[in-house]
C-alpha cells in the first residue's frame, strides 16, 4: 500500500519538530552547563578565634574563643540562603580546628585540612575544586591577608594585629570582571592596644 502525499508531508513535519526539539534541548542543557561553570565563587576567610595560653605548642581556643567559634557558626550556618557553606578548610593546629567545628557541625560537612606553605597554589586549589560554591577558610594573622592578596582580591588587605580576632573577609570572584573584598566583623569587638 502506498502511502499518501499527506501522509509523508506529516511524516516529514513530525520528524523536523523532533529534531528542532532535540536541538533546542542541547542548546539548554549547553547553556545551564556553561553559566554552572562560570558562576561567582565566594571564599570566607577567618582568622581563628583567641586562643588559649596552655599547652604552648598546641593549644585549643580560650573561653573566649569559644564563644567567637559558636558566633562564627551563627553567622555563617545560613550564610547562603539556599545551601550554606559547601567546603571548610582549616590549618591543622587545635584552635583553628575549633574555630570552624561548630560550623562544620551545625552544616555536617567535614574540615578539610591544608598546609600553609604554598597559600598561593591552595587558593588555586580550593577556587578550582569548589567553583561557583561557598568555601570558608580559616587562616592565622599572618596567612590570612597572604592568602587573600594571593587570590587577586587585594594587594593591600591590612595586616591583622596579633590580638584582632573579629575579621571576616568576603572575598567573591566571579566568572566575569574583578574579584571584590568585603570585610566585616562578629563577635566580640577588636579594641587595638
Amino acid at each position: 500500500m502506498q502511502k499518501s502525499k499527506s501522509d509523508i508531508d506529516r511524516r516529514r513535519r513530525r520528524q523536523r519538530r523532533l529534531q528542532i526539539v532535540i536541538i533546542y534541548t542541547a542548546i539548554a542543557v549547553g547553556l545551564a552547563w556553561f553559566f554552572e561553570l562560570q558562576a561567582t565563587t565566594t571564599v570566607i576567610f577567618v582568622r581563628h578565634a583567641e586562643k588559649a595560653l596552655v599547652p604552648a605548642d598546641n593549644p585549643g581556643l580560650s573561653e573566649v574563643g569559644k564563644v567567637r567559634a559558636a558566633e562564627l557558626a551563627r553567622q555563617l550556618a545560613a550564610a547562603d540562603v539556599v545551601a550554606g557553606v559547601d567546603a571548610i578548610y582549616s590549618t591543622s593546629y587545635r584552635h583553628t580546628e575549633e574555630t570552624v567545628l561548630p560550623v562544620a557541625t551545625a552544616l555536617n560537612i567535614p574540615i578539610r585540612y591544608y598546609n600553609v606553605s604554598n597559600t598561593k597554589s591552595i587558593m588555586d586549589d580550593i577556587v578550582k575544586a569548589h567553583k561557583g560554591k561557598i568555601v570558608l577558610v580559616v587562616g592565622h594573622s599572618n596567612t590570612v591577608p597572604e592568602m587573600i592578596g594571593s587570590m587577586g582580591a587585594s594587594k593591600n588587605v591590612p595586616k591583622i594585629d596579633d590580638s584582632e580576632y573579629d575579621n571576616i573577609y568576603v572575598v567573591s570572584i566571579p566568572w566575569f570582571g574583578k574579584t571584590k573584598t568585603i570585610r566585616l566583623r562578629y563577635g566580640a569587638p577588636y579594641v587595638p592596644d
